[in-house]
């Protein structure tokens, strides 16, 4: 059977969910070998190579995102760099593999907060089903960080505390990628396109600018090294794939199924990390997960968001 090429962009765009759901195990296991500031430092930068290598043989070239507006450029830049070495130090931060499971998750309340910014920023509508879709998601949350304990705000507060700085870095990350994926919208004004390839190795510079500053042991092995570039891969592939899905794919249909990815990525992070899950994990997650989707489906003219 033959496909055309909105079939295959839709696959694409299906491939790139599956490939940011190894996000998170590879980062962790990368980090435990080089440092966390080291992991995203070296991912970042191999992965912007390979984009600016693509941005160079595009027809508009490497100047093209240069002509995009400012405060796209710096806003949701700064956003970008922010969201990466937040994700990189709250998985570094973890005290074990099992608390990398509840970080991921925290991650993954972006979706929903993606709906909520979208009211005030792009002046979305909602109607009542995003409360409901809310409270699912932020249950779901509340549920996998009490998981060794009673389900109680006593035992929840007493969890926090063990690594607040962990939790705080990955919220942080989840409320900075729900803005920038609205104000990437509203801010990049009818130039159309966007500056990821631009975003990805200045990411990789910031991260190497505060390796210098901070002391990090790092043992380099081939594991390290194809990790390293495993990462690169996923993150430039999963852009590239992404955007082909959104503007030439069933729009609806990926990002229908990219709300799907905290399942998939903890099905990855348990098996390639060798953690065995908990049943309340498995129950936030899909809590989490089913959250977001009523959240999603309660707004008109939904809007599109990217994320790894």
């Amino acid at each position: 059977m033959r496909w055309n090429p909105g079939k295959l962009n839709t696959c694409g765009g299906l491939a790139a969910i599956v490939l940011w759901s190894t996000t998170f195990a590879l980062a962790r296991s990368l980090s435990e070998q080089v440092g966390p500031i080291t992991a995203g430092a070296a991912v970042y930068l191999i992965a912007g190579g390979f984009c600016l290598l693509r941005l160079a043989f595009t027809r508009e070239g490497l100047t093209h995102p240069l002509r995009l507006p400012r405060r796209y450029l710096l806003g949701c830049g700064f956003l970008f760099v922010f969201y990466s070495a937040a994700i990189y130090l709250a998985v570094g931060l973890c005290e074990d593999r099992k608390q990398l499971l509840e970080i991921a998750l925290l991650n993954y309340l972006w979706p929903a907060l993606t709906i909520l910014f979208s009211l005030p920023l792009l002046r979305k509508r909602a109607n009542v089903w995003l409360v409901p879709g809310t409270v699912l998601a932020l249950s779901g949350v509340f549920l996998v960080m009490t998981q060794d304990a009673s389900l109680s705000w006593v035992s929840w507060r007493e969890h926090l505390r063990q690594s607040p700085a962990a939790y705080l870095l990955a919220l942080a990350a989840a409320v900075a990628w729900g803005l920038y994926s609205n104000l990437a919208r509203r801010w990049s004004g009818a130039a159309g396109g966007g500056a990821v390839e631009l975003f990805i190795p200045a990411t990789g510079l910031v991260l190497l600018g505060l390796r210098f500053t901070m002391a990090e042991s790092s043992n380099w092995d081939l594991q390290a090294l194809g990790e390293a570039s495993g990462l690169a891969a996923v993150t430039t592939l999963g852009y590239i794939l992404w955007e082909a899905a959104m503007r030439k794919g069933n729009l609806l249909l990926v990002v229908a199924c990219s709300y799907f990815t905290p399942l998939l990525s903890t099905f990855v992070s348990c098996f390639y990390l060798r953690v065995p899950p908990s049943p309340k994990l498995w129950i936030g997650c899909l809590l989490l997960v089913f959250g977001s989707l009523i959240s999603w489906r309660s707004v008109g003219d939904r809007p599109v968001a990217n994320a790894s």
